[in-house]
């Protein structure tokens, strides 16, 4: 009897030692986490969209002569100002021109002087009465013609020195140039078709399309109504932000009835080239002043059937809380509607080991991490 009070004494404690281990999750067993606290952060109210970078202005470079293309004078997608040299056309022909053109003027002029001194001549000789009224007649014709040789003259040497100026191809606009379809001593001219393009950089397009449903919150909640004032941000597709802000500054006049939609521009300053001409990006119109929002990385959300959920850190012990994503945020991370008040350790590394009400240890990364 003894003994059997011993062993049923012994199984009492063994059972209490493991409710105690059970109670008390053992560090060296909880599995390893990285977490990061949800921040209560000024959100701007905005609406979102996908946009198109466009280039405000945008050329095509022709050759306007004929002739052996000479030189390629820039690097391929690299800047040019206005005005710099881009391709070269051998002169030669159009040197003689202009100075056939020069000779041709200066005979004509010649021509000129002369039919003016027999016109005097005539004068005086018809003064005198010792000339006739009709060889006065055929001098100032004379003279007319010779005068009309000069202007024809003027038009040929001017035409032909603008020719030899189209020998050099310049840069109409100061942007980025693309690549050449042409190489040095290939024949180019006015049917060559386009031998280049060029896009200017900054500031930069964003056109995006707007929903009549969207347009109207926008309006009804803009509180600023001159549309120059209502703050535009753009991301990019890695969900990086953009550090530039822009400015509406034209709504389309009519509604697209194909899409049902409006197409609002904005213009976005890019001093550092980062926006390229056709770039996709994310748009966000803001609509009103700033509000106070739980912010948490977009890594630590997890949907199911039931919904939107994330792991939390209470106690050692992950847990499910359920959450409502909504609209803003920045970068990579996401704005929490419900669910979340702030502070919370939400688990953003090791999620794929996480089960409920398992031991965890925790250990705080870095936004820049928790991005990852």
């Amino acid at each position: 009897m003894a003994r059997f009070s011993l062993l049923l004494c012994a199984l009492g404690l063994a059972g209490g030692l493991v409710s105690a281990a059970r109670a008390e999750p053992d560090p060296a067993a909880a599995l390893p986490v990285g977490t990061v606290a949800a921040e209560r952060r000024a959100i701007d109210q905005a609406l979102d969209f996908v946009g198109r970078v466009e280039a405000i202005g945008r050329v095509e470079v022709r050759a306007r002569v004929t002739g052996f293309l000479d030189a390629v004078l820039f690097r391929e997608g690299e800047p040019v100002k206005d005005g710099a040299d881009l391709y070269r056309i051998e002169p030669d022909l159009f040197v003689a021109a202009v100075k056939q053109a020069e000779g041709a003027l200066e005979r004509s002029r010649a021509a000129q002087t002369l039919a003016e001194i027999q016109l005097h001549r005539a004068q005086e000789l018809l003064d005198r009465n010792s000339g006739t009224v009709v060889a006065r007649d055929q001098a100032r014709a004379a003279l007319d013609q010779a005068k009309g040789a000069v202007t024809g003259d003027e038009a040929n040497l001017q035409t032909a020195q603008i020719n030899l100026g189209y020998t050099r191809i310049l840069a109409p606009i100061t942007g980025r140039i693309g690549r050449t379809s042409v190489t040095k001593g290939n024949v180019v001219g006015p049917d060559s078709g386009v031998l280049t393009s060029i896009v200017s950089q900054d500031p930069m397009y964003v056109t995006f399309p707007v929903s009549q449903r969207e347009f109207l919150r926008y309006q009804q909640g803009a509180d600023r109504p001159d549309r120059s004032k209502v703050g535009v941000r753009i991301r990019f597709q890695d969900g990086s932000d953009y550090g530039q802000v822009g400015r509406l500054d034209f709504v389309n006049i009519s509604v697209d009835r194909a899409t049902d939609t409006v197409v609002v521009r904005a213009v976005m300053p890019n001093p550092a080239g980062a926006l390229r001409d056709g770039q996709l990006v994310r748009v966000a119109l803001q609509i009103g002043a700033p509000e106070q929002k739980v912010v948490i990385p977009q890594a630590a959300l997890i949907a199911d059937q039931g919904g939107v959920y994330v792991f939390a850190v209470e106690d050692g012990r992950a847990v499910t809380k359920r959450v409502k994503p909504g609209q803003g945020g920045t970068g990579a991370d996401v704005v929490i509607e419900e669910g979340l008040s702030g502070g919370e350790l939400v688990i953003v590394d090791g999620l794929q080991r996480v089960r409920p009400g398992i031991p965890v240890r925790a250990s705080p990364i870095g936004p820049s991490a928790s991005r990852t």
